[in-house]
């Protein structure tokens, strides 16, 4: 890797971006002061900025470069469909080589009866087009009723208005935006670390189902189009729901006719060890699942709504004269349906699933929870390589610090200082390597983790905080 952009070029590149880009989540007052850091180029798991320093990308780019940086094949692939045929329209019945291919791979690799494909460019609008699809699905069969959709407290479905309604993670639901609230319902989080002190985890479960089981009979259940779920709540946290909860909540999903739609944008392909966790991981079937980020490995924009031959028949039957009037000018575009089915075919050939499930995913875990000796952290949380570092200022009441001494961006500064990036949520820290990690490069992870923890409490402890 060339290691270093010339100085001028890289406070140019900085100074542009500061004045013109408008990042995703930008937080104005600390943007206008301090700007971005510029990344230069990348290889495996590691990344380089602009000034040449070398970073262990425990991020994994934002939960998606599952198969690693700077992969050749998937630049050669990417170069060869944009020379052989770089656009094309799919609206009606027009269609590509790569998009038809891709279709039927993701039935393929779906669980039960989803045989259905809607392709989108990201996460939040095949979440969009799940939306879309389950209110054209009922006003087929004639039951406009079922009109109110349910999502979890601290989950994260998207940034279009319908996704980010409903997304219940309280910090992206800022006041000065507006969200549909008549016709989507938020049910309580599956948090188990934060689940009242009088709780076990049995009792907590049971206060889950009856939470959701409440919100069914406060609504009437045969007005419940659907529910959306995460099966690992993952920008809230890598949230852990209990395995009877989400068992109980899917049988009473099916029980009562709700769609189960599961959002498998950070959890599907690799990342829990299974091309799809609904089935092979929380052992539920569901409806519909969407998927992005790990299906081209952020190589290019893509995302997908896999649906079943039940919602199929129902929104396909003949002689009705139909038309599905959803979807985008880069549905199933084919320079990014190549590439993932190169990045598919790369996972199968290096068995990248058997690799995460019974090798480095495990120890990742292992690994991290050795952290639990550190003076913040009251919880690890999470499975294989998606994880989270909880750090509170007393670990018998798992009360958080404040937020103005803000322990998560403070450990995150740390450990970049130190070459490894990792996410600051609040008081997290969330890491989602990518699936080509060593366990040499995990232990260079968690070591760089704990001088940045031990760094962090030593400051705190300079400025007079108390940490129990």
């Amino acid at each position: 890797m060339n290691a270093t952009l010339p100085k001028e070029v890289a406070q140019d590149i900085w100074a542009k971006d500061r004045q013109h880009f408008v990042h995703p989540w930008t937080h104005f007052d600390s943007f206008t002061e301090e700007g971005s850091l510029v990344m230069h180029q990348a290889e495996g798991v590691y990344t380089v900025d602009a000034e040449g320093n070398r970073y262990l990308d425990g991020v994994g780019g934002l939960w998606c470069v599952n198969i690693g940086y700077g992969r050749e094949e998937m630049a050669e692939v990417v170069a060869e469909q944009t020379r052989k045929l770089a656009y094309a329209n799919p609206f009606v019945d027009v269609t590509n080589e790569p998009a038809a291919e891709l279709a039927a791979k993701l039935a393929e690799l779906a669980p039960g009866t989803l045989n259905h494909v809607s392709f989108a460019g990201g996460g939040s609008t095949a979440n969009e087009t799940a939306f879309r699809l389950i209110q054209y699905y009922w006003g087929c069969k004639g039951e406009k009723n079922r009109k109110h959709f349910l999502s979890r407290k601290g989950s994260y479905h998207g940034s279009t208005y319908i996704t980010q309604s409903l997304t219940g993670k309280p910090a992206d639901r800022q006041p000065e935006f507006e969200y549909a609230t008549d016709f989507i319902h938020h049910v309580a989080e599956p948090n188990v670390y934060r689940r009242p002190h009088e709780m076990d985890e049995e009792a907590f479960t049971d206060f889950l189902i009856a939470d959701f089981e409440a919100k069914l009979k406060e609504l009437g259940a045969e007005n419940i189009a659907a529910f959306f779920a995460e099966p690992i709540l993952g920008a809230g946290g890598v949230v852990v729901p209990p395995q009877r909860y989400v068992e109980a909540v899917h049988k009473l999903c099916k029980t009562n006719g709700i769609i189960f739609v599961s959002d498998e944008v950070v959890t599907g392909f690799g990342r829990l060890g299974a091309w799809f966790a609904s089935k092979d991981v929380f052992n539920i079937q569901p409806d519909i699942i969407t998927c992005a980020k790990g299906l081209t490995s952020g190589y290019q924009p893509l995302g997908a709504t896999i649906f079943s031959d039940e919602i199929y028949d129902v929104i396909s039957a003949k002689g009705h004269d139909r038309w599905f009037t959803n979807g985008y000018t880069y549905s199933g575009h084919p320079v990014a349906c190549a590439s993932a089915l190169k990045n598919i075919e790369i996972m199968e050939r290096e068995n990248l699933l058997d690799h995460v499930k019974n090798d480095v995913g495990p120890y990742f875990m292992q690994k991290l929870n050795e952290l639990r000796d550190m003076p913040t952290v009251g919880d690890v949380r999470g499975k294989h390589l998606m994880a989270c570092v909880v750090n509170v200022g007393n670990k018998e009441t798992r009360e958080t610090l404040p937020d103005e001494i803000n322990i998560g961006k403070r450990i995150s500064n740390a450990a970049e200082k130190r070459g490894l990036l990792v996410r600051p949520v609040g008081n997290l820290n969330v890491l989602s390597p990518p699936l080509t990690i060593t366990r040499t490069q995990i232990d260079e992870l968690v070591a760089i983790l704990h001088d940045s923890m031990s760094e962090v409490v030593e400051d705190l402890k300079k400025q007079g905080i108390s940490i129990e």
